[in-house]
């Protein structure tokens, strides 16, 4: 039996007037890598910062290891410890070097003593491709480079998922394989991910499972092959039709 890692029952969020998700139903699995696609506008990146609270949901559940992160007696901190987040934007401390970037959290939440939070940090800085920046700051590091480093301070975490908004975006074309190469080694060690993202070609080689989201809505979800090659629904043929 699969263990659910993350399930939506049922989500709606609302800004204001603007109605952004109706009614999402997922279930995420341990081990599992879900790409979710759409045109921008359609809801991606609200449902997944709904999925560790960063957003509240105007209604439904969220269930996180089969525990609702709207009962009022749940601490969502510390659920929200174990789902590493990696944005769009790098958000690291720029007055810090990359070492104290990734030790900061472990040692002041996690209650991790400070060597045990510095070989861990370096353990990962070398698996990200990053040793020799360990004392470096970020504004003299690639945007490539600052991302790697985001993905390593999530990780030093020891989340049980990484969910990952958009994390190529801001990049130059030229930095978005580096980050991606991460990212799928991440997903060939075993690690869950959910991932919003329009790198296309990540989504077919990576994803166990591709959600194609439009208008606040789940239109169409399947294998890569199923998504990419045979899709089912008008609305995602067509928007793949424009993004292949």
């Amino acid at each position: 039996m699969s263990e659910i890692l993350i399930e939506t029952k049922n989500l709606h969020k609302s800004f204001g007037k603007n109605e952004v998700l109706r009614g999402l139903d997922i279930q995420i699995t341990k081990g599992e890598v879900v790409v979710m696609i759409g045109p921008s506008g359609s809801g991606k990146s609200t449902f997944l910062r709904c999925m560790n609270l960063l957003e509240t949901p105007s209604a439904g559940e969220v269930y996180f290891e089969g525990v609702s992160l709207s009962d009022k007696a749940v601490d969502v901190f510390e659920h929200r410890e174990k789902m590493g987040m990696v944005f769009q934007q790098f958000n690291l401390f720029p007055n810090m070097t990359v070492l104290d970037n990734l030790t900061l959290a472990p040692v002041k939440t996690k209650k991790m003593s400070k060597e045990e939070a510095i070989k861990k940090s370096q353990e990962l800085l070398g698996r990200v491709g990053l040793s020799d920046k360990e004392n470096a700051y970020p504004q003299s590091l690639s945007g490539g480079q600052q991302q790697r480093v985001a993905i390593a301070r999530a990780l030093v975490m020891q989340p049980d998922v990484m969910l990952f908004d958009e994390p190529t975006s801001a990049l130059d074309p030229e930095m978005v394989g580096e980050v991606l190469a991460v990212m799928q080694q991440l997903a060939q060690e075993g690690m869950t991910m959910v991932v919003v993202t329009h790198e296309m070609g990540f989504a077919r080689t990576v994803a166990d499972r591709v959600i194609f989201i439009s208008d606040g809505m789940i239109v169409e979800e399947g294998t890569p092959e199923a998504i990419f090659d045979s899709p089912q629904e008008t609305r995602t043929q067509e928007f793949l039709a424009k993004v292949l």
